[in-house]
């Protein structure tokens, strides 16, 4: 395998119903059953996923930021809990942790138990973000896979890697394959959000962007073929 041990930002989008909101669980198992098949070949596999499918935070603005970021952290658990469920029905060792403790539910976020549970072939799933308003999940992944020393950060989308503007609206987009992450920072590339990227720059951390929807994209990605875009 390319990568030992990785870091998979999920959006909560990608496990939402056809109308884009809640949790549709079929889907939610397909990803499981992809992301176990990477797991049972070797590779250490960290999670942590978006909330969008219930809360979108920056949307809320007639509503306190802080209040509203808090929200978005509990949308957040329920998608790791949804997730952590789906592992569950289909063998994998897994574990919930949040950044806000919430015993009855999850584990509470520790780094070196994080690691451990890596290091026993426990799928761990990260809730809550950061912990702390005002902090994206995107840069809740890069902190993330910093402190658990990922070999890469692996971003999920729905389309096939970087483009130069949105692709599903311009039909002249440019697919880009490689890039740099202070070009990312420069065109203002949708990535990730520009703390995101800049921390993953200080730790030379790879961000890795491709479509999970295409089953088995993720394997073929950690098996080193030529798929999605990298930022490096």
């Amino acid at each position: 395998m390319r990568y030992k041990r990785v870091l998979l930002k999920l959006s909560g989008e990608a496990l939402a119903t056809a109308n884009g909101s809640g949790i549709d669980f079929e889907k939610t198992l397909l990803f499981a059953k992809n992301i176990k098949e990477c797991a049972d070949m070797g590779v250490e596999i960290a999670i942590v996923v978006g909330g969008g499918n219930f809360w979108r935070g920056k949307l809320n603005t007639y509503m306190d930021r802080a209040t509203s970021d808090y929200i978005g952290m509990l949308a957040t658990t329920m998608n790791a809990l949804a997730l952590g469920d789906a592992f569950k029905q289909i063998g994998q060792d897994v574990r919930v942790q949040t950044g806000i403790e919430m015993r009855q539910v999850a584990e509470f976020y520790i780094k070196d138990r994080a690691i451990r549970h890596l290091e026993k072939g426990r799928i761990t799933v990260f809730g809550c973000g950061t912990g702390s308003p005002f902090f994206s999940t995107d840069t809740a992944a890069a902190l993330r896979a910093a402190e658990i020393k990922a070999d890469a950060l692996i971003k999920a989308t729905n389309v096939d890697g970087i483009y130069d503007k949105d692709p599903k609206k311009y039909k002249d987009a440019k697919f880009i394959s490689s890039i740099g992450y202070l070009d990312v920072l420069n065109q203002k590339l949708q990535v990730m959000d520009s703390t995101a990227i800049s921390l993953c720059m200080e730790e030379k951390i790879p961000i890795l962007v491709f479509n999970i929807h295409e089953n088995g994209s993720l394997r073929k990605l950690l098996l080193g073929e030529k798929l999605g875009s990298i930022v490096s």
